[in-house]
């Protein structure tokens, strides 16, 4: 999947974790609590589940207690996830992204379940959460992934980093933009940053501009990448997309892969090299945007240029190196 900026590359949990987990167990005899997983802490688990129907009780174990920090109230978590789903004797893997990318989920994420599973929890842990519906997506299920409402969901989560849905670059100011490419000023702490085009053309080629220049290791191709940006077409001046808090939405940093498969080519070709810690402009034309066909549902135009500022917060191995 292109899970370019403009959609703004919906991660591939966002319907699984905003619709609908926590901290109370099962007795040790219910098949929930016979839910077991094996393997090592950020490489795809082995699980094993009962071929016999789930109790309905709620269950949360630690396979794996991690040593780093705790999982921060308010923080959002850098994590890779395998999701099955369990209807009476059956059960099937749903989604993973232990083949793909891990994902940011969400402090307010929607799974009652789920929150509690994961409220406190060290980094480097691997949580085992079996979510009967009451703690999932309810009576209603989820029909988009194939959940009924009668269906007991499991989930693997290997807690990588937190972040506050905040968080932003580190290092030191270094360029404001301005002349000829748009100007860039700074908001208050935890706001994006403002961005003004120029009344000029926009440049015919990809422009990476540093404004602040971070001193952490630098991107390299495939790496996860987890930053906050915003987006403004050239040609309109609006914002077009963002990670940041704003009026109709809590904010949540964005994890991708460094590669074209993942996000557009400008991305790749503009962060490669830069320093964790840092916040660039990337000025993108439409060969290393979204191309003739532009991107309908963004406003976007064949012909139209793109401005991202991206805050690069932390870069980690690609899930296939």
């Amino acid at each position: 999947m292109r899970r370019t900026a403009a959609a703004l590359i919906v991660p591939l949990l966002a319907a699984l974790a905003l619709v609908g987990c926590g901290s109370s167990g099962s007795s040790a005899s219910s098949p929930a609590s016979t839910v077991k997983v094996t393997g090592s802490f950020d490489k795809a688990p082995q699980v094993k589940i009962p071929k016999e129907a789930a109790s309905g009780k709620l269950s949360i174990t630690t396979p794996i207690k991690g040593s780093g920090p705790a999982l921060t109230t308010g923080d959002d978590v850098l994590a890779n996830v395998a999701i099955y789903v369990w209807n009476g004797k059956t059960s099937k893997l749903l989604q993973s992204t232990y083949t793909a990318v891990p994902q940011v989920l969400p402090a307010n994420i929607g799974l009652t379940g789920l929150a509690k599973a994961i409220k406190g929890q060290t980094m480097g842990s691997r949580v085992l959460a079996v979510l009967p519906p009451k703690y999932g997506y309810g009576t209603s299920g989820n029909s988009q992934l194939g959940v009924s409402g009668k269906a007991t969901t499991v989930w693997v989560l290997d807690l990588i980093k937190s972040f506050s849905p905040t968080a932003s670059a580190t290092g030191k100011q270094v360029s404001g933009g301005g002349g000829s490419l748009p100007s860039v000023k700074a908001a208050a702490t935890g706001a994006a940053p403002t961005i003004t085009i120029p009344k000029n053309t926009p440049p015919s080629k990809l422009i990476t501009k540093t404004l602040i220049q971070g001193s952490g290791p630098k991107l390299a191709s495939n790496q996860t990448v987890v930053a906050q940006y915003v987006a403004v077409n050239w040609r309109t001046k609006q914002v077009f997309n963002t990670t940041w808090p704003s009026s109709s939405s809590a904010g949540t940093p964005f994890s991708f892969a460094l590669n074209p498969a993942d996000v557009v080519p400008g991305f790749v070709k503009g962060l490669t090299g830069v320093p964790v810690g840092s916040r660039v402009m990337l000025v993108i034309p439409p060969s290393d945007g979204y191309g003739k066909t532009g991107n309908s549902q963004a406003g976007i135009k064949g012909t139209d240029t793109l401005v991202f500022v991206v805050d690069i917060l932390a870069q980690v191995p690609s899930n296939n190196a």
